[in-house]
């Protein structure tokens, strides 16, 4: 008899043990479908600023060369929206940097302001009717350096405005791809001067200019590789085409930019980030005599533009 109670109390014993180890697991399980869903509905929100340093000091140096010093701060900020078949997504990139060599007063070698929100509503697999908006703009005078007299470009000059209408596909968490057959793309010159001069693009004495076309805007982000080596390691590169219906559709304009970050620990990165532009309404002065200085009647083309910055420092993700 005491057997057989002790044996009934064993099963009890493990049943309850079997029974809360059950319930635990379940819950932890619910838990994580929950996370899950709540990681691919609603909102989500984040982003990273860098703030990168650079100095140099020379005294008695045989060597030759100048003091400089250089500061480049970077924010990029994304909050995005899904619930069932509908996505919205916001951007916004700001970049700014200065330059100090020798003597010399402090350079722009960065300028940047970029705020972009796409719509969608789920189509079909992998597609999305989209609209999206997109305004570039900077935030300062830009010069031809060593001129530091003649302005070349300031705040709203220029500036791009672009609303498009189209298919998104996104076929993974990692590619898109904006294909707007109706696009609609506002370039502004609101500088008096640069206006008058007919700068990207514009009619002399005009501070808008109006295009429609097709648009194509293709963004890949990986930041989860499976080698040891490239663990810490994001990359993005996003390409933006345009062609204009009404005049030299085949004169494509390109922006594409890259952006590789290294992450050394919770505060410290270093990034290369690279520039690439084309548009053949921006026309650039040629220096012919390789002084430095545009002589009159030297001339002006449109040419490949090219940016790159690599910098260490500071990093914060939020």
């Amino acid at each position: 008899m005491k057997i057989k109670l002790k044996l009934i109390t064993v099963i009890l014993l493990l049943s309850g043990f079997y029974t809360m180890s059950f319930s635990q697991i379940t819950d932890a399980e619910k838990n994580l479908r929950i996370q899950h869903a709540d990681s691919i509905q609603g909102w989500k929100k984040g982003g990273v600023f860098s703030l990168n340093l650079a100095q140099t000091s020379l005294t008695n140096w045989a060597a030759g060369g100048s003091n400089s010093f250089a500061i480049n701060g970077l924010m990029s900020a994304y909050v995005n929206y899904k619930r069932n078949k509908y996505v919205w997504v916001n951007s916004l990139d700001v970049g700014y940097g200065l330059l100090k060599q020798g003597g010399s007063g402090y350079m722009k070698t960065d300028d940047k302001f970029d705020f972009l929100s796409k719509y969608g509503y789920g189509a079909f697999k992998n597609f999305y009717y989209a609209a999206l908006l997109n305004f570039k703009t900077q935030m300062a005078p830009g010069y031809k350096y060593p001129d530091v007299t003649n302005k070349i470009s300031d705040l709203f000059s220029p500036a791009y405005l672009i609303v498009a209408l189209g298919l998104d596909y996104k076929p993974s968490d990692h590619f898109s791809a904006f294909i707007a057959p109706l696009t609609e793309k506002i370039t502004f010159v609101t500088d008096r001067k640069l206006s008058d001069a007919g700068s990207f693009g514009v009619k002399p004495g005009h501070k808008t200019l109006s295009e429609f076309g097709g648009y194509v805007r293709a963004i890949y982000t990986k930041n989860d590789f499976k080698n040891e080596i490239l663990k810490n390691v994001t990359f993005t590169t996003k390409l933006d085409l345009f062609s204009n219906y009404t005049h030299k559709p085949q004169n494509i304009v390109v922006n594409w930019e890259t952006l590789i970050a290294f992450k050394v620990n919770k505060f410290l990165s270093a990034n290369i980030n690279t520039q690439l532009i084309y548009d053949d309404k921006i026309l650039i002065p040629t220096d012919r005599n390789g002084n430095g200085t545009i002589e009159p009647g030297e001339g002006v083309r449109s040419k490949i533009q090219f940016k790159e910055i690599l910098g260490v420092g500071f990093s914060y993700n939020f």
